[in-house]
Order: structure tokens, then C-alpha cells, then sequence
């Protein structure tokens, strides 16, 4: 049996701010010192990403720092736009809620407990039999490891499909503060969900969007420090340091090269990649370590530019656009590619099944 991808849904909450108009917002808001205004300016005006989808009712609810109404705001938005993501990848796989045999859920901007399974099994109506997993801490580089969790979950016991969903509300943990670090998260991370839908088939036949052939991983807690978030005052604030972009192309090429090794395969046996968007420096950096040329990763670039890093669920934002854009062809190799906090690292490799995929149609 094969574990396949059926279905892939991405939603994004309903606010959207361009980021001349963040940049508008800072200046008024925010008690900017001058050397901060100038890199709100250099990030927001002369960056490459044009907007980033907000889940707030209203822009001024950054401003808010009451904890308990920030995590109100985390788990009100964070249900709906992983609702939506899972709808549009039910709808696409042809799945009932009532036919998901288990469920796995990561996040990792707001903390829950019960976690978000409980509420997400509610709001869509999932069977009270089903497995269930929720992923915490593991940073933009966790939909990967959510993806295997699945994978396990079916492979020991054989009942699917497994429905998993990579959800973060990055702007529940925005800081208000004049250090350099807190400046740059403020003007690239945005909020979004993204769900598949996985499930067993025979080898002979194995459908869907593509075969999840293997996974890696790697963790390297000698760089802890340089990616992680901390708790000030009750509430979350990202911490990292200048040194990620490397740090980040070093770590997944060294798990991607031990994935392709344990495969026989070499880097250029790969069709297409798709790489966690963390910025433009990181993906230039992850390029040039895996010596792959820049428009390999545009799906990457393109995600990034409209939607900024959305972390965990914004590698599978990527493989949707790579999806929709028809690149994938039968019997071709693909990567997903990604990193976290602690700091870790992880690695997909898929295969488009030998027949003809069916038509993609699904819309942010």
C-alpha cells in the first residue's frame, strides 16, 4: 500500500493589508525610534512582499497585548481558516467529514488545552471514533512532521483517509518593541491554514495528487537559540538572529541529501521543489546550498511576495501554486522542503503518480 496525497486546501483570513498600508499603521501606532522607522521602511516599502492576510477583525487589534484576548483572537481565527482549508481539501479529494478516519493538527502561536483537534473534530463534524494528534513547538517547519505523523497513523492501521491540517495565526504573537528581530517579524509574517488529505491505496494504483515516497528529518539544538519563541509579560514574541538564513539552507540540505541518499537519487533527479518561504534571503541561501537556480523555487518567491510567512502551513501554500501551475507530470519527483524553531529541519519526497493527474481547481 502507498500513502497518497488526495486533496489540498489553503484559506487565508479575511483581512488583508498591503504593506505600504502596514507601514502607515506602524508609524502612527507604534512610538518608533529613527534607526526603526528607517527598517519598517526598507522591509514594508522596499521589500518584495506586497500584502499578508491578517486574522483580526480590525488592524487596530495588534495594539491589544491583554494575553487572554489575544488567544480568544488566536483560537477564533485559527478554527475558521483551518475550517476553510479543510473544506477545499475535502472538496477536492471527494471526502466526506464523516469518512476521516483521523485527524493530526500543528500550530504552534497560541497554546491550547484541549488543543485544536477538539475544536477543528467539532466544527467539522468528524466522527467521535477518529485518531487524533496535536503537534505543538515546531515552528515554520511543521506541516512536515504533521504530514509523517499521518502517514504513521495509516500505516498502522490501515483505515483512512487521515486529514491533516498546518494552521498558524502569526499576528497573535506580534511585539511591539524596538529591537531589530521584532521589526523584521512584524513586516514578513502573516496568518493561514493549509490541510490535506492523505490516504492508503494499492501500489498498482496509486490516484491521487502524488505518492508521499519518505521522510527526513533533522534536529540541531546547537542553534536553539538563534530560532525560537519566548514568553514575555504572558504573551508570545518570536526571537531569531541574523544568522537563520544560513543556518536554515545548511540544516534542510543536510537533510535533503540524506533523503535522496537513502534513495539512490541525486539532487538533480528532483523536478521540482517546494521550499518553506521563510524570505528572500533564506531562499536565496537554500538555493545556493542545493545549487538549484532561482526560478526553481519561484513557487516559493510567489508565495512569499503575496502572502509573506504564514510559517507551518506555507510550504503547502507552495506545493498548491506548484500544483495548480500543472508542473508536476506523471513519474516525476518532487521535495518539500522546510525548517523550524529548535532548531530542526525537515524533508519530503513525493512522486506524481504514472497516469495522467486529474484537474486541480482549488482557489485560496
Amino acid at each position: 500500500m502507498k500513502t497518497i496525497l488526495r486533496g489540498l486546501g489553503t484559506a487565508t483570513p479575511p483581512l488583508y493589508s498591503t504593506q505600504e498600508e502596514a507601514y502607515a499603521f506602524f508609524a502612527e501606532h507604534f512610538d518608533l525610534k529613527r534607526e526603526e522607522q528607517a527598517l519598517y521602511r526598507r522591509i514594508l516599502l522596499d521589500g518584495k512582499i506586497k500584502g499578508r492576510y491578517l486574522a483580526m477583525d480590525a488592524k487596530t487589534d495588534v495594539l491589544d497585548d491583554d494575553p487572554d484576548r489575544r488567544l480568544a483572537r488566536f483560537l477564533k481565527f485559527s478554527r475558521s481558516t483551518a475550517v476553510k482549508a479543510a473544506h477545499r481539501a475535502l472538496a477536492e479529494a471527494g471526502v466526506a467529514p464523516a469518512e476521516i478516519k483521523g485527524l493530526v493538527v500543528n500550530t504552534c502561536t497560541g497554546y491550547l488545552c484541549p488543543g485544536l483537534t477538539s475544536y477543528l473534530a467539532e466544527d467539522l463534524g468528524l466522527e467521535r471514533s477518529i485518531r487524533f494528534q496535536d503537534l505543538m513547538g515546531m515552528g515554520c517547519g511543521a506541516a512536515i512532521p504533521n504530514l509523517e505523523a499521518a502517514a504513521g497513523m495509516l500505516a498502522r492501521s490501515g483505515e483512512g483517509p487521515v486529514l491533516s491540517i498546518a494552521v498558524e495565526i502569526c499576528t497573535a504573537t506580534m511585539f511591539s518593541s524596538h529591537e531589530p528581530e521584532l521589526v523584521v517579524s512584524n513586516s514578513i509574517f502573516g496568518d493561514g491554514a493549509a490541510a490535506a488529505v492523505l490516504d492508503l491505496v494499492p501500489d498498482s494504483h496509486p490516484g491521487g495528487l502524488a505518492c508521499m515516497v519518505d521522510f527526513a528529518s533533522g534536529l540541531f539544538p546547537q542553534y536553539r537559540e538563534d530560532l525560537r519563541y519566548r514568553t514575555e509579560g504572558g504573551r508570545l514574541r518570536n526571537h531569531l538572529t541574523k544568522r537563520v538564513p544560513v543556518i536554515g539552507a545548511r540544516t534542510v540540505g543536510e537533510v535533503a541529501d540524506r533523503l535522496l541518499k537513502r534513495h539512490g537519487l541525486s539532487r538533480g533527479e528532483i523536478a521540482w521543489w517546494a521550499v518553506h518561504p521563510g524570505g528572500t534571503v533564506v531562499l536565496a541561501q537554500v538555493a545556493k546550498e542545493l545549487e538549484l537556480a532561482d526560478e526553481a523555487l519561484r513557487y516559493s518567491y510567489d508565495v512569499f511576495e503575496n502572502c509573506g510567512n504564514m510559517s507551518s502551513p506555507s510550504v503547502l501554500f507552495v506545493l498548491r501554486e506548484i500544483l495548480d501551475s500543472g508542473l508536476p507530470r506523471p513519474g516525476q519527483k518532487g521535495m518539500l522542503l522546510a525548517f523550524g524553531a529548535g532548531f530542526s529541519a525537515f524533508a519530503v519526497l513525493f512522486e506524481v503518480a504514472p497516469e495522467q493527474m486529474r484537474p486541480v481547481a482549488c482557489m485560496q
